[in-house]
């Protein structure tokens, strides 16, 4: 079969189907990449080789050994990649088409947020404000103190206090209101994670790999301003590059040809 009498059967159904795979794989592709699954999935592979080149030169013990594989792969992919694949379908559940919804709402209040920050910076003072975007945070609202108070800087100042009784945990925003204050957030069990990031950092990538959700810390320790997103710290931030970062990830849109900035 040429290649034109092969073009010349592919229907139109044909086509939307490929286009249908290729995009799921593509999105499969940029929910894993610079995480922990690379790497296992790698280890998958090579796994995959290996009993192939076992089979093609008949080494018997070697195919024992990994006969059991098509069988037990399933649920292996299941158990290591369980928090992927719960991304995934929330990530399906709040967009089918898996793209960026913008948080208007929250634009306004930039300015107080960003005041607030670099304060609290300033005077080595520890913070973690998540930012809720397309998936909900009850979960984690309801187990801290629930305030659904307005957001301004003076709230922010107030609960960071240090020996304040909302000092401890996270502060949940839901667009220009804070939901809840002293919130428990999961940590990350990123092993190379680098020792200089405490709890807070933890915590901030932790809720950033469980969820869509921004985190924004501000480090006890150095004074420092990061920001986790999608598993991913963005440190040492100024006042100027927190807006831009607050406003790229909160507002505008994801741009596969680079990163944009406002400013």
């Amino acid at each position: 079969m040429t290649f034109s009498d092969f073009w010349a059967q592919v229907t139109l159904w044909d086509a939307v189907d490929i286009l249908i795979v290729a995009v799921l794989i593509y999105n499969l592709l940029l929910l894993v990449r610079r995480t922990r699954a690379v790497q296992m999935l790698l280890g998958l592979a090579f796994l995959v080789v290996l009993f192939g080149i076992a089979e093609v030169a008949d080494l018997p013990a070697l195919k024992t050994l990994l006969g059991n594989l098509p069988i037990l792969l399933p649920v292996a992919v299941i158990v290591l990649f369980q928090s992927e694949i719960r991304r995934a379908l929330a990530s399906v559940g709040r967009n089918p088409f898996w793209g960026m919804s913008k948080q208007e709402n929250v634009a306004p209040t930039f300015d107080e947020i960003v005041v607030a920050a670099t304060t609290l910076a300033s005077r080595r003072i520890g913070a973690l404000i998540v930012f809720e975007r397309e998936e909900g945070l009850r979960n984690y609202v309801e187990n801290g103190i629930e305030l659904d108070a307005r957001l301004s800087y003076d709230l922010l100042i107030t609960i960071f206090l240090p020996k304040g009784p909302l000092h401890d945990g996270a502060v949940v925003l839901q667009d220009d209101r804070i939901a809840a204050a002293a919130c428990f957030l999961p940590l990350t069990p990123n092993a190379e994670l680098s020792k200089e990031y405490g709890t807070r950092h933890r915590a901030a990538l932790g809720i950033s790999e469980e969820t869509d959700a921004v985190a924004l810390v501000v480090s006890e320790e150095s004074g420092r301003i990061s920001v986790a997103v999608d598993g991913k710290m963005i440190p040492d931030l100024d006042s100027k590059s927190l807006r831009n970062e607050l406003y790229f990830h909160l507002v505008t849109s994801l741009y596969p040809q680079g990163r944009r900035r406002v400013a």
